[in-house]
């Protein structure tokens, strides 16, 4: 992982492939999420290098001319880091560090280093901490890791054991340790869902940085972090809520983002695989909210989060912007011609259990509440056939 420096940011130079399976359009929205990326860790991003090819180098992701090119950009402008949006092999990242001779990070690794700067409770500390063991064992060949000094040499090294050797074994035993701990934690975590088992349990679900702590923030009273930056809820967040004399659990989870590998967030999201509701927040106003729908969508199928009533509220309606077309223009709508009532009529048609708000002006807030209710109120008879509200 990396620090900043004193009070100087640290500039690094982006990097990412237009090829078969993304767009150019798709690679300038990923790397502009991995400036916010990289702004949300203390990184000023002050280039951005793109390349079409087929496929990514097996060597070094990138061409050898582009990355001759990367390398002249950074000796000429004193860039310490380079940061690519897909992660990286560990035989790429060890020949683009030979190559570049400065850091070299991709999406994970920075992905990872947020979490760790966001982690707050023993839980989420100890899931980063095993996430960064992890990742960090295929890709110990060539690093300068001596991590033999974090404990004692005398009785704990064999006999021509190589650094990458011992290096490897050191690792394996914090995984394995950061696993028991993890277990015990789980453990007990378990037991505080089994204590409140009877009242009906309600989870947000996002994207990153779509307003889910605003709503948790809202509807329950409370204080949870809300920030504009990515990843800035962590740690699972519960409050019980009471909506016309009906209480349930509402929590708050960590955003989801692209190519982020499951295993990062899975543990994070138990709250939600074991709730009887998801409420999928969604940035309307972003210009790609569409994708960011799909990301979400199949991140829960993706840990087992299938066939639960859901409840998808579209938010930051007061930042919705959309391009008016002529009236005499006959070319095809498309998604960033509709007006808002558009959408409200495409969506309402496709599925009823959907409101449109903007957290931070209030708007249809009510009309939110209301939707939470009946649906909380149709497990809670579900579920108590005779009891009353």
């Amino acid at each position: 992982m990396f620090e900043c420096q004193n009070d100087e940011l640290e500039k690094a130079v982006l990097v990412g492939i237009v090829n078969r399976m993304q767009t150019r359009e798709q690679v300038d929205e990923y790397l502009a999420e991995l400036d916010f990326l990289a702004n949300t860790a203390g990184v000023e991003p002050v280039k951005r290098f793109v390349q079409n090819v087929d496929s990514p180098n097996t060597r070094t992701y990138v061409g050898t001319g582009k990355l001759e090119e990367i390398k002249q950009y950074i000796q000429e402008n004193e860039i310490s880091l380079v940061i690519f949006d897909d992660e990286l092999q560990p035989t790429q990242l060890r020949n683009i560090e030979r190559e570049l001779q400065v850091k070299v990070l991709d999406r994970t690794n920075l992905i990872l280093d947020i979490f760790a700067q966001n982690a707050r409770t023993a839980h989420a500390k100890a899931q980063v901490e095993l996430a960064q063991y992890q990742y960090l064992l295929p890709r110990l060949a060539g690093m300068w890791t001596h991590l033999e000094r974090q404990r004692g040499g005398i009785g704990m090294r064999g006999p021509g054991e190589t650094q990458i050797e011992i290096d490897r074994r050191i690792v394996l035993d914090k995984i394995a340790r950061l696993k028991v701990d993890l277990q015990k934690i789980d453990k007990n975590m378990v037991q505080q869902r089994k204590n409140r088992t009877g009242i009906v349990r309600v989870s947000l679900v996002g994207y990153t940085n779509v307003g889910k702590s605003t709503i948790m923030n809202l509807i329950s009273k409370s204080e949870v972090l809300a920030q504009n930056k990515l990843f800035a809820t962590l740690d699972t967040t519960v409050r019980k809520v009471v909506i016309n004399n009906l209480p349930f659990l509402l929590s708050d989870t960590v955003g989801f983002i692209r190519k982020l590998p499951t295993t990062l967030i899975e543990s994070s999201l138990d709250e939600a695989r074991e709730s009887d509701l998801i409420v999928h927040v969604v940035d309307i106003s972003h210009p790609c909210f569409m994708e960011q729908m799909e990301v979400v969508e199949q991140t829960l199928k993706d840990i087992g989060i299938v066939d639960k009533p859901m409840l998808v509220v579209f938010n930051k309606i007061d930042a919705f912007t959309f391009v008016k077309k002529d009236e005499d223009d006959l070319t095809p709508m498309k998604k960033e011609n509709y007006s808002l009532d558009d959408l409200k009529e495409m969506y309402f048609a496709k599925n009823e259990n959907c409101v449109f708000v903007s957290a931070t002006d209030l708007q249809n807030i009510d009309e939110f509440k209301n939707k939470l209710f009946e649906m909380v109120k149709k497990i809670h008879f579900d579920r108590y056939p005779y009891n009353t509200i």
